[in-house]
This record gives structure tokens, sequence and C-alpha cells, in this order.
């Protein structure tokens, strides 16, 4: 039951820490996605949340959705305004070099019949910045925490892989897929005007933890 995985919730808003493998919005092949799960989540209210940002479907972690329209209106505005401050984690296929650093790299969609859609780096594209820093490396991989600026389509995906050179563990699209894939949103702090910012962390999940990087 998504209740339990329930992080933050007051009048305005909640905060969920999602399950990998659980795609906000119906995907094509019929899967169940999160609003399957809405009717649970209302507590109390008549009214269904509503998610105000997407994670990708692999991507665990700190997804936030509002409880009634003026609100969903205020918090999209942060997002939109960049107010929000973002944390993940992600494992990489391998070592960047360097410690830390600010990747500047705009990203655009490309889509071919053959091989469907995806991101990539373009000077014409829109602008994307994330923050980046080396937490731990482990068997030659790199636990990297990612503080996005901007919030892009697959934008730590694309920034791991094609500015680090070095995609994230189990990515179908720009690594090697194979294996879970190993990205989390760990925090997420909204500012509200008037009220205390909406503040979450979602724990390392299990398939990091299997993968040997259960601590931040």
């Amino acid at each position: 039951m998504l209740a339990n995985h329930v992080l933050f919730i007051d009048g305005e808003a909640l905060v969920l820490d999602k399950p990998a493998g659980l795609p906000v919005d119906p995907p094509r092949d019929g899967a169940l996605s999160l609003e399957n799960h809405l009717e649970g989540l209302t507590f109390g209210f008549k009214r269904w949340p509503q998610a105000v940002h997407r994670l990708d479907r692999d991507t665990s972690g700190c997804l936030l959705l509002s409880r009634n329209p003026k609100a969903h209106a205020r918090l999209q505005q942060a997002f939109e305004q960049g107010l929000v401050e973002k944390r993940y984690l992600a494992v990489l296929e391998g070592v960047p070099a360097g410690e830390e650093g600010m990747i500047d790299l705009a990203l655009a969609k490309i889509s071919s019949r053959e091989e469907g859609w995806r991101m990539r780096g373009d000077p014409a594209g829109k602008a994307a910045r994330t923050a980046w820093r080396v937490l731990s490396v482990k068997d030659g991989r790199a636990l990297v925490e990612f503080r996005p600026e901007t919030g892009r389509t697959h934008q730590i995906r694309v920034h791991a892989a094609e500015a680090l050179g070095v995609a994230v563990v189990g990515d179908p699209v720009y690594g090697t897929g194979g294996t879970p894939m190993l990205l989390h949103a760990a925090a997420l702090t909204v500012p509200r005007a008037g009220k205390e910012p909406i503040t979450a962390e979602a724990p390392v999940p299990a398939h990091f933890i299997a993968a040997g990087f259960g601590v931040a």
C-alpha cells in the first residue's frame, strides 16, 4: 500500500516515497501507475491528490502531490521558478573524473522510429544545470549526489552519461541496463510563503543496499 510510503503530509500536500518501477502517468503497456493508487491516498479528503512533478518510472524516492487545486498551482510555480531543492543519489557504472562540479549542458529531445525517443545534450536545447559530488567509490563504481537546478526530462541520466562519461547503473536508455536502475530522489524541500517549507527525505531503497551502497 502506498499509504505506508508517505514521508510528509498536511492540508496542502503530501510527499510519497515512490517505489522504483511505478510510473507516475499511465504507461502505454497498460501497467499499473500512480493513478491506480490515488484513491488510497486521500486521507479523509474527498479530492484525490495530484502529482505536481514527475519521476521516471524506474527512479525511486520523493514525489510531491498536491491535495487541492490552489495548492497545486502554487507548488507548480515553485518548481517552475527553480525554488525547489532536490537531492538525488545515483550509482554510476564507473568513476567520474574529479570529485565535484557543475554540469551545464542544455538538453533536447530526439526521436526515431527505430529507437523511439530520448534526450541528448544540444546547445540549442533547453538549459539544464546539475551540481554533482562523489560520495564514495566501491568496486569501480561511484555513489554520486546530484542537485539539479533545473527539471528537464532525464536530466540527471543524460548529464551523468554525456557530461561525466559514466551512466547510471541499470539505465536502459543511456547506459547498459540489465539491472534495476540506481537513481533515487533522496530529499525534497519546497518553500511556501507564510508557511513552513515542505521537507522530506526518502530512505535509501533496498536495490541500492543490494548493490552495496546502503549509506549515503
